[in-house]
């Protein structure tokens, strides 16, 4: 469960934190690309989210918590961007794609249902 934390907080944080270094390629020009409604203030807003709630699951605190708008955001982006080339290109293309998008959902519904694990900061202050 630690691994599966970690890696989830990491790669959340790291593309929140894309979002703002490459703001053409990631985050507000991606938006707009993909359709994504109000692109200037939805970009920060996720970037600020994936940053924040990647951060509170590598620490494994509120772990549950962060992982509903992270769930969220790996839903928005599957549906945004896989069923376009599904619709497009057929399933084949459509499957070779969304691996990482698939791969974020699992484990952000992972973290949600199980929790943080054994040594989250959660669990030092709940007395677990």
């Amino acid at each position: 469960m630690l691994l599966i934390r970690l890696a989830a907080g990491a790669i959340f944080k790291s593309e929140g934190i894309e979002k703002f270094l490459f703001p053409a390629a990631q985050g507000v020009g991606r938006f707009v690309k993909i359709g994504i409604p109000s692109p200037g203030m939805m970009a920060p807003f996720v970037g600020a989210c994936e940053v924040g709630c990647g951060a509170l699951v590598l620490a494994g605190f509120l772990t549950r918590l962060a992982g509903i708008p992270l769930g969220i955001f790996m839903v928005v982006a599957i549906a945004t961007t896989k069923v376009s080339i599904f619709l497009k290109s057929g399933f084949w293309t459509m499957a070779h794609e969304p691996h990482t998008d698939f791969a974020m959902l699992l484990c952000s519904l992972f973290l949600l249902i199980v929790d943080a694990g054994r040594c989250p900061v959660d669990n030092r202050w709940s007395g677990k």
